[in-house]
């Protein structure tokens, strides 16, 4: 794993995040609210969740600190989500752009949540980060699908065929 690696997963999150905030804007406010199957309960709480993930690792690898984990309730419609968003967005990049390659082996100590002392390389914690966005993406996507939304395909291979303005199939 390289910044550059950092990088392109971040990207792409950011990107398969665009696609899916598009759908979403079609959603009533309920819709975006509504108990679902998958995820945490609602499509907003489990983007919540996943920012609030991202925000708390990139605290713990030296960035921008989150304090508190986030609250969907400080969230009642997409725009103050994408807000928050776009600040994260902004200090992640800030963060990965002083970061050498050689920074990633450097190891992090973090608490979880059962308050036990734990210790991961800054490069392993962040392509952890990116990665939980995708695990989640694909929930918040399947929510949309049974609400009658339908987001698009947000896989990797798509991202990549845009940025270079080929078919994908």
């Amino acid at each position: 794993m390289t910044v550059a690696d950092l990088n392109n997963l971040y990207d792409y999150g950011y990107w398969a995040n665009e696609k899916l905030f598009d759908a979403i804007s079609q959603l009533t406010q309920g819709q975006f609210t509504e108990p679902v199957a998958g995820g945490h309960e609602s499509i907003r709480n489990t983007l919540v969740h996943v920012l609030s993930a991202e925000w708390g690792w990139l605290s713990r690898c030296g960035g921008h600190e989150r304090g508190a984990r986030l609250n969907p309730i400080d969230y009642p419609t997409l725009e103050t989500l994408k807000g928050t968003w776009s600040k994260v967005e902004s200090h992640v990049r800030e963060f990965l752009s002083g970061l050498k390659d050689e920074d990633l082996g450097r190891d992090v100590e973090y608490m979880n949540d059962r308050g036990e002392k734990r210790s991961m390389p800054v490069g392993d914690l962040l392509q952890h980060a990116a990665n939980h966005g995708v695990h989640h993406r694909g929930q918040v996507s399947l929510m949309l699908r049974s609400l009658g939304y339908a987001p698009g395909n947000i896989d990797m291979l798509i991202y990549y065929a845009g940025k270079r303005g080929v078919p994908a199939w």
